[in-house]
């Protein structure tokens, strides 16, 4: 491969040797990655550097690999944040842009405005959707060029795609985002009223921020983030979030948008100026989707399914959304060498992630014309965990989906796993005085006695300065820096301020696969509080892994954008998204359901004051009261799959 620098005054290898700490990689989860095989018949040069003029004026820089060729060829554009020279390459995510070069695309890796080799400030979002159209119009103009481009890239990269497409660019002709939302309050930086502690000041103090003061040549500030961020731990405890030190709230340079996030606690302007599903209407471009069961967006890459496929500004986009659903997290993708969660790598070679190959037959089919098989209409590719294997759907919730609730009962001691919590598929109902009476059988062996499920209640005692530690979770970015992933629940279900409610034994398997919600009817001592809510596994060995978890800050019940405080001791109906999830709970398994009030450090714990977020240190302990009688008949509802309306069953990652 040759090497054409066009600045060598801006070469990256500073900025590489910079971002090796960011990136934080094992020496061992490179290993073997990325192959050599699948490499495509056009050797490939490359150009460093090259310039690429904003509307405003600002350059950003991109490497630019090139196909030996003689016939014009499509456009392949990564816009990065993480440093062009990296190219999302590791840890076991992407081929190289060698790779996908080699398949006659012409590869453009650019660095975001205000990071890497690029001119400009960096702040997030901003300017993504403007910068973004301007480079596909630049990239579609370049030498070789047959005028045609896709993009690709995961987490924020997959971000300025999503900011991109609705503005529209004429020579966007596709897009492969992974691992990314289709919001940035909702589902990005909050979740259902609750920030997103564990993610959100991680990503800024280990990456965006400290990448962000390299390029500004900030070497106090990249020194101190660093220090930092070996002690993320500790910040994560700090109060109140608007004063964090370690991220310098006093200056305008080293991370406003992170405090900027801290004053807007509410879906408001501030946010729907970035925000996605708004403006589905004007994507009309095809879209392919990679998301993991356990990643962070998976909530928002499903919304965007259903909301091109809906709203798209063409038939094109509207008949051609696809998504990929495996059992990963956000980064790693399931490789033997990766560094995804234990019980994730276990599942061997069939949990390998095809995003490589797929990504390459949809360019040759949207970019070249190709006939591969790669579209069929809008589909779904999920992996069902418990089974092991994959399906093929066309629709999101799966088509003859039966969405079952099961019940919460008790004889009022459901604290902690030792307790008598039970779940049922029938509902409480009235005795003669009106009173709760035993739940009934169910076709699923779940015979509850009568003497243990008349209580009408379960409480719990709510203190902020002792939460509930997160196991696992949809955190970001790795298992090994934050909650995330599958792990056994089992140590933790063993404190008083966790409600645990537990099936019978399965007598037959139930596959649940799409979105799960608890409806909870609760009161607080607090004019404010949080209610969780978590799926479990429980093995027949009794191990309890996590599927899937939600939050819910009461102040938000009924709206994002205008909240409204609880009455203390009122009654109120709660409707918790504890995210979709896949999964075949085996013949002898139990489901089990934890409800709580915190899940720390997935989520900042909420002080029960009813103070403004981010703005105050003090807390106050809260007793909460989870209610299931015939009259709030307290729920798990789960999406139900019934035999034989899985579809189509692979042993083997989509291929096509």
């Amino acid at each position: 491969m040759f090497l054409f620098c066009s600045n060598p005054s801006r070469s990256g290898g500073a900025l590489l040797a910079a971002l090796s700490f960011l990136l934080a990689i094992p020496t061992a989860a490179l290993a073997g990655w990325p192959p050599d095989e699948g490499r495509g018949p056009c050797p490939v040069t490359k150009q460093a550097n090259i310039e690429a003029r904003m509307r405003d004026g600002v350059i950003l820089r991109a490497d630019v690999y090139r196909p030996t060729t003689s016939q014009p060829v499509p456009v392949i554009l990564m816009r990065t944040q993480y440093g062009k020279a990296a190219a999302q390459v590791q840890p076991a995510r992407f081929q190289t842009p060698e790779w996908f070069s080699s398949h006659c695309y012409i590869v453009v890796i650019q660095d975001i405005r205000g990071q890497g080799a690029s001119d400009g400030d960096f702040y997030e979002y901003a300017r993504d959707r403007d910068d973004g159209y301007d480079s596909v119009e630049w990239a579609a103009r370049l030498p070789g060029s047959n005028g045609k481009v896709g993009m690709y890239g995961s987490s924020y990269v997959g971000a300025t795609q999503w900011l991109a497409a609705p503005a529209a660019p004429p020579s966007l002709k596709a897009i492969v985002p992974s691992n990314t939302a289709s919001d940035y309050y909702d589902g990005w930086t909050y979740e259902d009223g609750a920030f997103r502690l564990a993610f959100i000041e991680t990503w800024m103090m280990e990456t965006i921020a400290t990448s962000a003061a390299v390029h500004r040549g900030d070497t106090a500030t990249v020194d101190s983030l660093r220090t930092g961020a070996k002690d993320i731990a500790r910040w994560w405890r700090f109060t109140p979030y608007s004063q964090l030190p370690i991220l310098q709230p006093a200056s305008q340079a080293v991370a406003p948008y992170f405090f900027d996030a801290v004053k807007h606690p509410t879906d408001d302007a501030y946010w729907q100026a970035f925000s996605i599903q708004g403006h589905y209407d004007k994507v009309g471009v095809p879209v392919l989707a990679f998301e993991g069961w356990y990643d962070a967006f998976v909530n928002g890459a499903l919304r965007n399914f259903n909301g091109v496929q809906a709203q798209g500004a063409t038939a094109l986009a509207r008949q051609n959304q696809r998504i990929v659903i495996g059992p990963w997290e956000h980064l790693g993708w399931g490789r033997p060498e990766s560094p995804v969660s234990p019980r994730l790598a276990a599942l061997g070679p069939v949990a390998d992630s095809p995003v490589n190959d797929l990504t390459i037959a949809w360019f040759d089919h949207f970019l070249k014309g190709e006939d591969n098989g790669v579209a069929q209409g809008p589909r779904v590719d999920y992996f069902v965990m418990g089974e092991n294997r994959w399906h093929v759907a066309h629709a999101w919730p799966l088509a003859g989906t039966v969405f079952q609730p099961w019940y919460l009962a008790s004889g009022g001691h459901a604290a902690s796993v030792m307790g008598d919590g039970m779940l049922s598929s029938a509902p409480p109902a009235r005795g003669a005085r009106g009173e709760a009476t035993a739940h009934a059988a169910t076709e699923f062996g779940n015979r509850l006695p009568a003497e243990e499920t008349t209580a009408t209640a379960d409480q719990f005692v709510y203190d902020p300065a002792n939460p509930v530690p997160s196991v696992g979770g949809h955190s970001c970015c790795a298992w090994t820096s934050g909650p995330q992933g599958p792990f056994d629940q089992s140590a933790i279900e063993q404190r008083p301020d966790i409600l645990v409610f537990t099936s019978a034994a399965l007598d037959q398997p139930i596959e649940i696969t799409g979105p799960v919600t608890v409806d909870l009817y609760a009161r607080s001592t607090a004019p404010d509080t949080d209610f969780t809510a978590k799926l479990v596994d429980v093995y027949p060995d009794g191990t309890a892994v996590n599927l899937s978890n939600g939050v819910q800050r009461a102040s938000y019940r009924s709206s994002l954008s205008h909240p409204t405080p609880i009455t203390p001791g009122e009654v109120y109906e709660y409707r918790i998204n504890v995210w979709p999830t896949s999964n075949l709970f085996g013949k002898g398994h139990k489901i089990r359901l934890e409800i709580s009030s915190s899940d720390y450090p997935q989520f900042a714990p909420n002080p029960n004051t009813g103070e403004t977020f981010g703005a105050t240190a003090t807390t106050k302990v809260a007793t909460q009261t989870i209610l299931h009688d015939a009259a709030h008949p307290s729920s798990v509802i789960l999406p139900v799959i019934p035999a034989g309306a899985s579809g189509e069953t692979l042993d083997h990652p989509p291929e096509h």
